[in-house]
């Protein structure tokens, strides 16, 4: 079975990357672990920033930069806010229609934040491209194995209807996502959860960044799910509070900006807040009713099924782990750094677009830009494999106690690898994970390698920067 692209992955950045790949005649196979819109991207709730006009993106660029704490690469900063001017017509043109109003998010200085459907700007994106996806699918299938040698990829070694098999390929396209199931709490869709980049560190692909996760600090996380609702920065754009049970708005003795401070500053404050015995809830009183359930309608209707009458009664939040700004090391192109054809897109790439802490609705479009800039290389280079057969790895893939040892590993990340950090918390992990690693079935051992990576890292920057702080 052999394909011209593989991609391993259907969120916006696979389904973007395929798109210009079937343009061109590419005969693409998208393959993902459960059905097709089980993808970060699906679930986005705030929107797609994107520069107003020229004279808005030296702005975009300075907010993308100060948001991550001037860890970003510049040059690819500045591809990224230039290409959201042609992303617009592009859209368009494409016959995808935004809702007319824009609106702005924590850490934007402007409003440039575009949605659709309400809350759920994600779901409808998503749904617009795979309606026009020509590729091949192949659904709830488990990726296990890379198929690299000399610095090529030939394909990737799948577990599909209880049978492992290789499917090969002239470029493989990793837009796996992030690493949410790690945590105890978590936004990402329940599908994420770190294999690939366990997958790299197996294959020496270099990861980068990999302290940088940010939690999202508005997260209503009193449901049973390992998925807790999101409840989009746009509500705080758009005039909300977060208070205590003393109705303080508490956020300003941290930051001047209040509610509208960057997200990792946020989630410390409402951490810290917490610890000190309060209470914390995102008031939307202010709000109209009608305007409420017609602007936000995923979090009104799903708030109202466990019972809080919103926008009238405050919302009970915590912060949650909601995105990877490290990951696999790429170039401006997408691809992976020191490989002829292996590529990286969307969250589980690092760019450099992101720093230290992603702006609100940065991610969206980094799917957009780099996507088409992975599947314009590949066109142009049109590189081909010579057929190579390789043996399917042996490992047993799960064992009886895994769900048992993932969620130790997601309380453990949680309590010492969460919103603040110090060495002997570090250090305890660390020892857990080499203590267990050994003890899983192969696809647990990769969260295994992933979370292993995520603590060296932090313990390895020894002073806070961005989502990343040490209190020692």
């Amino acid at each position: 079975m052999k394909f011209d692209s593989v991609i391993i992955g259907s969120g916006l950045a696979a389904l973007w990357c395929a798109k210009y790949l079937n343009d061109s005649g590419q005969k693409t196979l998208i393959i993902t672990k459960n059905q097709v819109w089980d993808a970060n991207s699906f679930y986005a709730q705030g929107g797609v920033t994107m520069a107003v006009d020229e004279n808005d993106v030296p702005i975009h660029i300075e907010d993308t930069l100060k948001a991550g704490s001037f860890h970003n690469n510049k040059k690819v900063v500045e591809i990224l806010s230039k290409a959201s001017l042609k992303l617009k017509k592009e859209l368009l043109e494409y016959g995808f229609k935004f809702s007319p109003n824009v609106t702005r998010e924590g850490a934007h200085s402007v409003k440039r934040v575009y949605h659709a459907g309400g809350d759920a700007t994600g779901r409808e994106l998503h749904k617009f491209v795979f309606k026009k996806d020509k590729s091949f699918l192949l659904d709830e299938a488990i990726v296990f194995d890379l198929l690299i040698e000399d610095n090529t990829a030939y394909g990737v070694s799948v577990f599909h209807k209880n049978k492992k098999f290789n499917i090969y390929a002239d470029n493989v396209i990793i837009a796996s996502g992030g690493i949410g199931a790690l945590y105890k709490y978590d936004t990402n869709a329940r599908t994420i959860s770190g294999d690939m980049q366990g997958l790299a560190v197996e294959k020496g692909i270099e990861l980068k960044d990999m302290e940088m996760t940010q939690f999202h600090p508005t997260v209503f996380i009193e449901m049973q799910f390992a998925q807790k609702l999101l409840l989009t920065e746009a509500l705080r754009g758009e005039g909300a509070h977060i208070i205590d049970e003393n109705k303080n708005r508490f956020l300003f003795e941290y930051d001047e900006r209040g509610e509208l401070a960057s997200r990792d500053i946020v989630s410390r404050a409402i951490y810290i807040h917490q610890q000190k015995g309060h209470k914390v809830f995102l008031d939307v009183s202010m709000f109209d009713e009608e305007y409420f359930k017609n602007r936000f309608p995923t979090i009104y209707y799903k708030l109202r099924n466990f019972d809080i009458n919103v926008p009238y009664e405050p919302i009970p939040i915590s912060p949650a782990f909601h995105y990877m700004m490290g990951g696999i090391v790429v170039d401006e192109n997408s691809k992976v750094k020191n490989f002829k054809n292996l590529y990286a897109v969307g969250e589980v790439a690092n760019t450099g677009v992101h720093g230290a802490n992603r702006l609100a609705s940065n991610s969206l479009l980094e799917c957009f830009v780099f996507a088409k800039r992975a599947a314009k290389e590949i066109i142009n280079k049109n590189f081909k494999t010579k057929f190579k057969e390789f043996e399917i790895n042996s490992e047993e893939l799960f064992k009886n106690d895994d769900k048992k040892y993932k969620n130790k590993l997601r309380e453990v990340m949680w309590s010492k690898v969460g919103i603040i950090r110090n060495k002997k918390d570090l250090n305890d992990a660390l020892n857990f994970v080499e203590e267990n690693i050994e003890k899983v079935g192969r696809m647990t051992k990769l969260r295994f390698l992933t979370a292993r990576e995520i603590i060296k890292a932090a313990i390895n920057r020894k002073k806070s920067l961005g989502a990343h702080y040490r209190i020692d």
